[in-house]
């Protein structure tokens, strides 16, 4: 408890040391509040003079890598955050201070339960990258593989779910006193965190992952993804083939390889969008330090992708409208683009398409005043999203990923080759990855996918089809029961002797005693004779008598 309270007030004074209240409603705020803040902030020195963007990122450095890593991820919801705050959040780094390679050893010989000796021909004590979630060394296996080994720092999962509770706590508060903060949903970015870093705390997700996406690029010329060494994979440790290639964002050295910039560019969009609409399984985190280029063959230059802790996946529906999407904006066509966001449910169903349209119309159509080639494709999903949620579109956790990793492999894409036309790249796969998804080809396709499926049913179809029949057929005990209620069905319906006996001599009784007297009963009804009353009592008897 003392510690929570300790680093509470460790993060309110950072709080108040770079001004952060700035990002809250401040003339809305109670007067006390306004004195309180003012006083105490110039007592502990802000940094007032700084951009607010740059005053959130020196603060969130300041509380450590925990606060760096919600900052980075915080950086990729441009759909949230104004430009100036995101611009400054993407220069938060991932180098900190790494731990001690005695550390280090511990946990790699706690987690695989062997001296490291054993494990490893050789291990370089000094780490080679350390992260804020974790380190990596360079090591070599009894049998001459170069790997580099990633290590989970130590005790971060406590510290991480200590500092994800405050992040609530804080969250919450920005929630209940700023409109801001209600339509920027705090809480619900903080949940996407937590999401995000533990998965990263989990190194055999990472490793299961990294199989996945080699075994998708399988032979591929665009891409190599390392091996995974399973043997040696843990929680906590993942051992992985070491990669040799130039950082993509080395610009000179790529050069002075001649690599083929124009091609290198238009290979990492096609990756990319293979990686969404072909396997529904795509890198989300293709920062410049998760990219190498082998640059073996710079004319026909490969990628290598690290680290795939966090990888993002679309439903086909959700791939569909996407493509569609896009086609409709880049025609104009912002009625079908109302109409998609509609039937997709991004939107509610009860939006009025029209005034969607309108709003859709006044944000984008000022970028086409750009030629085709400028207009980013991240921004018109920045735009088309910011639009959207004036209109209560919800939080879409997938497309929010898809977001970032769009804008990570445009820039890096217009870094490499400033003349990069993403959308004549883009169009022609989107276009044909949209035919496939009618007609004969995509249904052979499902047939194909569907049929280990039947093969497996077919020999259970004759016993199944027996069982549907015999359930169809009614039971011998129903039968019983619906003979039975037939035949009394019957018995009500058939006219008896006796009983059609009394009911004729009631009438006639009831008759008789209606004109027995004058000829006109109906103006003597006053006058009745006790005969008259005691004739007609007889017959009402024996017209409701039942035999």
């Amino acid at each position: 408890m003392f510690q929570t309270l300790s680093r509470l007030l460790r993060i309110v004074s950072v709080i108040l040391r770079f001004r952060l209240d700035i990002f809250l409603p401040y003339s809305k705020l109670p007067w006390y509040c306004r004195y309180s803040f003012g006083l105490l902030s110039r007592l502990l020195k802000p940094s007032k003079s700084l951009s607010r963007g740059a005053r959130l990122r020196l603060a969130l450095e300041t509380l450590g890598p925990i606060f760096v890593k919600f900052g980075q991820i915080l950086s990729t919801r441009r759909d949230l955050l104004d430009d100036d705050v995101a611009n400054e959040l993407a220069k938060l780094q991932d180098q900190v201070p790494p731990f001690s390679s005695t550390q280090a050893v511990s946990i790699i010989e706690q987690a695989l339960e062997q001296p490291i000796d054993e494990v490893f021909a050789n291990f370089t004590n000094e780490p080679l990258a350390s992260a804020s979630i974790a380190q990596v060394h360079q090591a070599t296996l009894h049998n001459g593989a170069n790997v580099v080994v990633k290590v989970i720092r130590p005790k971060i999962e406590k510290t991480i779910r200590k500092d994800i509770a405050l992040l609530y706590l804080l969250a919450r508060i920005i929630r209940k006193i700023s409109a801001d903060g209600r339509r920027l949903k705090p809480v619900e970015v903080v949940q996407d965190y937590e999401y995000t870093v533990m998965d990263e705390l989990d190194l055999m997700k990472e490793a299961a992952n990294t199989t996945q996406l080699k075994r998708n690029f399988a032979d591929s010329k665009l891409l190599y993804v390392p091996d995974i060494h399973w043997d040696y994979c843990r929680d906590n440790v993942m051992v992985v083939e070491r990669i040799h290639g130039i950082p993509v964002a080395d610009i000179n050295a790529l050069h002075q390889a001649d690599v083929n910039m124009k091609t290198l560019a238009e290979r990492g969009v096609e990756i990319f969008f293979s990686q969404v609409f072909e396997h529904s399984f795509f890198h989300a985190d293709m920062h410049p330090g998760n990219i190498f280029v082998d640059a073996s063959n710079p004319e026909a230059p490969k990628y290598i992708a690290i680290d795939c802790a966090i990888m993002g996946s679309l439903t086909d529906a959700d791939k569909s409208y996407l493509a569609r999407n896009l086609l409709a904006f880049f025609k104009r066509d912002y009625r079908l683009v109302a109409q998609l966001h509609v039937e997709s449910g991004w939107v509610p169903k009860e939006t009025p398409v029209h005034a969607f349209e309108t709003a859709i119309r006044s944000v984008c159509e000022p970028m086409f005043a750009k030629p085709l080639k400028d207009i980013s494709f991240g921004q018109v999903l920045i735009r088309l999203f910011q639009t959207a949620r004036r209109f209560n579109m919800e939080v879409q956790p997938q497309l929010v990923l898809l977001e970032k990793t769009m804008l990570n492999i445009e820039g890096l894409g217009r870094q490499l080759y400033p003349d990069l036309d993403l959308w004549e790249t883009a169009q022609p796969f989107i276009e044909r990855w949209l035919s496939t998804q009618v007609g004969p080809a995509r249904m052979i396709a499902e047939i194909k996918k569907q049929a280990p499926l039947w093969a497996g049913q077919l020999p259970q179809m004759p016993s199944l089809l027996f069982s549907a029949l015999e359930k169809s057929q009614p039971s011998y005990e129903l039968q019983l029961a619906q003979q039975k209620t037939l035949q009394t069905i019957q018995t009500n319906l058939k006219p008896k002797p006796a009983h059609f006996l009394i009911k004729t001599t009631g009438g006639i009784a009831l008759l008789a005693a209606w004109f027995i007297g004058e000829p006109q009963p109906l103006q003597q009804l006053t006058n009745v004779e006790l005969g008259q009353l005691a004739l007609a009592a007889i017959g009402i008897c024996l017209l409701v008598l039942k035999p």
